[in-house]
């Protein structure tokens, strides 16, 4: 039953990669607002269509912002699918993001000082969300030369996985996977050239994690990237790409200095506020459709989260 399941799942990755590499195709011909305008409309589409996704995301928006009425959490998840919409269309068209067209689309925030702090050569490890467009940043910032590692969970369907890593290669970005053998010695390798590896810790992953804050409940959110930088002693950096109309605003924040000893539960809580704070201000370009809150009793291993008896942060 179990190889049944693989299998459906590797052919349905396999139809899918074809999908998207001749809409990919497509999509590079046209101009990008036409091709934003095409994703928002696929967005609408699913607006309708996929219902377990659509009641998923009401109800993780009841939870999150439980003061809203039914009628604003259904305008934010319509939202949010043609979000998604925009950036799965974005994402299919970046190969042509050059330098000249990045600085026509983005707008950056904190550029410089993140120069400054790579001119250390210690690298930096760079907290992310499914917040915005994090493919549009992760080319923006390998655009401007820097050597940039993603670490990605390892999907079911091959086919996709290598979709979206061999986009990402075109602009010099490396990926790896998740579990894979080499993982560990090659975010090692990442740092130890000075350059910056890349977690997105917004889900709920079978990976060991602890509960922290997260809109006012406890949220299993994963512990690696945190005892990485404190056993390395790595600054990290938050960075997103928000779309505001037509362009992006690209913001890296001031760097966390970390040291051997520092607490990673205490630090993961910090960085996962760091990503409500953004949410909160545009909470229709997060991914709501995850189960964030589910119980995963065999990665939990945190005591009780920081601040969980704490009254839900203000609305």
């Amino acid at each position: 039953m179990a190889n049944d399941r693989t299998e459906v799942r590797a052919r349905r990755g396999r139809i899918v990669y074809r999908i998207l590499v001749v809409l990919s195709a497509i999509v590079r011909r046209l101009p990008l607002r036409v091709a934003r305008a095409c994703g928002v409309a696929i967005g609408q589409v699913a607006w309708h269509v996929v219902r377990r996704e659509r009641r998923i995301a009401l109800k993780n928006l009841e939870q999150a912002f439980p003061d809203w009425s039914p009628q604003q959490r259904k305008a934010t998840t319509r939202a949010m699918f043609h979000h998604l919409g925009r950036i799965v269309f974005e994402m299919l068209w970046l190969p042509r993001l050059d330098a000249a067209m990045r600085d026509r689309t983005t707008e950056v925030i904190g550029l410089e000082q993140f120069r400054e702090l790579m001119k250390r050569g210690r690298g930096a490890i760079i907290i992310s969300a499914h917040y915005g467009n994090w493919e549009w940043a992760a080319h923006c910032v390998a655009s401007y030369g820097f050597d940039l590692t993603v670490l990605q969970r390892e999907r079911n369907e091959a086919d996709i996985n290598r979709f979206i890593t061999n986009i990402r290669a075109r602009a010099g970005i490396r990926t790896i996977d998740r579990g894979s053998t080499a993982a560990a010695r090659e975010m090692i390798q990442s740092l130890r050239r000075g350059g910056l590896l890349t977690f997105l810790i917004d889900q709920n992953i079978r990976a060991e994690s602890a509960k922290v804050p997260f809109f006012g409940r406890p949220a299993l959110t994963p512990l690696g990237p945190a005892k990485l930088a404190i056993r390395t002693e790595t600054p990290i950096v938050c960075i997103f790409a928000e779309p505001r109309g037509s362009k992006y605003v690209l913001t890296f924040s001031e760097p966390i200095e970390v040291a051997r000893g520092d607490d990673p539960i205490a630090l993961t809580a910090r960085l996962t506020a760091a990503m409500e704070a953004q949410i909160r201000r545009a909470p229709e370009q997060w991914v709501w459709l995850h189960e964030r809150w589910r119980e995963r009793p065999k990665w939990d291993v945190g005591g009780p989260s920081p601040g969980a008896d704490a009254p839900p942060s203000p609305r």
